[in-house]
């Protein structure tokens, strides 16, 4: 590449334009920024601010180089003296600037290489920008991708277009991610950095869940059921309460199905170690409270509204049941009611305080911590 043919590129905008599905527009933006830094490149200074302008037409190109007034010039890259701005602008002052025009109609070896290299790298930006604006209409939604790679920290998926991450506190705890496998992700959102936007997708939130069953549930289309609250440990357990607004239909019946088929339809997408339990929602607190903490029986619930605490009776042979291996059972529940619930046992009509938050519980916490 010998020299920057500039009417070949200004030629050349419709079909680059064509061939990467970009507005014409931005693929010209693309090549007077590439004139730009090829121009800082043979005449300039890399300090300089350049701005080409091309003629998609006639492939003329004008090159301004903005410089500052000062009184007395240390560095001609950048700036001018009055008396040689005068010469430009016979209104130019000191601390204004002036833009001096060049007609550039040709270019050295390495300067073209320069320009080729912004060209490539703005236009895979712009491309992927493209993409992205369409991703961002599918946010909340279920994509299926195929796993492109698999890091210690971060699982790639391609997604026919892209490629979106599921970052490791995105992933369910154990589940196993094979090349080439296909997979259901959540597209959680598509977030914006110095490198450029990037597809974040998920396995593990709560809004993966809910959109699993509204394909199973059809119900929840025309609003005869819905999901009131969903709190979820990924790959151990999640509780979701369920809601009808029809009279005489069962909620829970309706999202676990005929033989179980619907939630089980689920869980085979989750991974069958992730129990799903389906409760009914009320608004009745102690209602809630007492079908959340399923399928522990409650004999008591005391509430402090205030504080939004909760202190809950169980027989002694309830009590393992309430709290849930790790504390996990009445933790969901609690995430799943809005309230701290502190589980007790009742032994013949007396209450025996027991924390619920024990050493085991504390154990499990800790170490879910450490994995985030």
């Amino acid at each position: 590449m010998q020299d920057l043919n500039l009417k070949q590129l200004a030629l050349g905008i419709k079909q680059i334009a064509d061939e990467k599905n970009l507005p014409e527009e931005t693929v010209h933006d693309i090549i007077e920024q590439a004139i730009a830094a090829a121009f800082r490149r043979d005449f300039g200074d890399r300090e300089q601010e350049v701005r080409a302008e091309m003629n998609p037409k006639t492939g003329e190109v004008t090159v301004y180089t903005s410089k500052e007034i000062v009184e007395a010039v240390g560095d001609d890259a950048v700036e001018i003296s009055l008396e040689d701005a005068r010469k430009l602008d016979d209104k130019a002052e000191i601390g204004g600037s002036v833009e001096i025009l060049d007609h550039p109609t040709s270019f050295g070896r390495v300067a073209a290489q320069t320009a080729k290299q912004v060209i490539l790298q703005k236009l895979r930006e712009a491309e992927r920008e493209v993409v992205m604006e369409e991703y961002e209409d599918k946010i909340g939604t279920v994509i299926v991708g195929t796993v492109q790679r698999v890091e210690p920290r971060v699982i790639r998926v391609e997604l026919g277009k892209a490629v979106g991450i599921i970052p490791q506190s995105e992933q369910i705890p154990g589940e196993y991610y094979s090349i080439g496998s296909r997979v259901k992700v959540f597209l959680k959102d598509v977030e914006r950095g110095n490198r450029g936007p990037q597809l974040i997708l998920s396995r593990s939130n709560e809004a993966f869940i809910e959109y699993l069953f509204r394909q199973e549930v059809p119900e929840m289309e025309n609003g005869a059921v819905e999901i009131k609250a969903i709190a979820r440990e990924a790959g151990k357990r999640t509780k979701i309460a369920v809601y009808s607004t029809v009279p005489g239909v069962d909620p829970v019946g309706t999202f676990v199905g005929g033989h179980g088929t619907r939630v089980q339809a689920v869980m085979n997408e989750t991974g069958d170690q992730e129990k799903i339990d389906i409760v009914t929602f009320s608004d009745d607190i102690n209602e809630f409270i007492t079908n959340a903490l399923s399928p522990a029986e409650v004999k008591k619930i005391t509430i402090d509204e205030a504080t939004k605490h909760a202190r809950v009776e169980v027989g002694e042979d309830q009590l393992s049941i309430a709290i849930g291996r790790g504390g996990q059972n009445v933790r969901l529940a609690s995430r799943l009611t809005g309230y701290e619930l502190d589980i007790e046992a009742n032994k013949n009509g007396v209450a025996i305080p027991k924390q619920k938050k024990n050493v085991e519980d504390s154990l499990m916490n800790a170490i879910e911590e450490v994995q985030k």
